[in-house]
């Protein structure tokens, strides 16, 4: 079943809100596809899923969704499907990255509330599972793409300082880590 569920997430083409676009064709060479020039063109990153990629990262570290507006016009798909991110090595010192899809598509499992008992006995049609993966990464990435346009109005520099998404990612999981920490030192409840 998880297998079906992860080949038909992977042919999903994920909505982002259109006032985002801007974030997507600044930093990405959104929309263009890759060619001979794109190094020169001073774009920190590649395709524009790399960038939707960290937004939903972001999302998923600080526990945040965003549900998408619900007007159509005000979103769009970002122009690729799932299972194609990260396949072509076709730029200078890249790797492919499949790997990565993998380990999105477990952490949406763990996070999507899907009754999968209910799935496996076909009472919850495969469709609707997917949507609602693909619905919770889209709202990951909604949070994501919210941060970044903040840390950008804040200092627009930030994305291009080499440390900026470390920070944030340390931040996120700091903060969890002492969270565990407290709960470890909290004397045990009277009975």
């Amino acid at each position: 079943m998880a297998e079906q569920l992860y080949d038909l997430w992977g042919k999903k083409n994920p909505d982002f809100e259109t006032r985002f676009e801007p974030l997507l064709r600044q930093y990405c060479d959104y929309g263009k596809g890759y060619n001979e020039f794109t190094e020169s063109k001073a774009k920190i990153l590649g395709a524009g899923y790399e960038l939707y990629i960290i937004a939903f990262f972001i999302g998923l570290y600080a526990d945040k969704t965003k549900p998408l507006n619900p007007d159509p016009v005000k979103r769009k798909g970002l122009g690729q499907p799932i299972m194609y991110w990260g396949n072509i090595e076709n730029r200078k010192m890249r790797k492919a990255y499949p790997q990565l899809r993998f380990y999105m598509f477990m952490a949406l499992l763990a996070r999507t509330d899907i009754d999968y008992i209910a799935l496996d006995k076909g009472e919850l049609q495969v469709q609707r599972a997917v949507a609602d993966i693909k619905k919770k990464m889209e709202e990951y990435a909604n949070y994501g793409f919210d941060y970044i346009h903040e840390k950008l109005e804040e200092d627009s520099n930030w994305l291009s300082r080499g440390s900026s998404l470390l920070d944030t990612f340390l931040s996120f999981t700091m903060g969890k880590n002492e969270e565990l920490e407290d709960d470890d030192n909290d004397e045990p409840d009277e009975i």
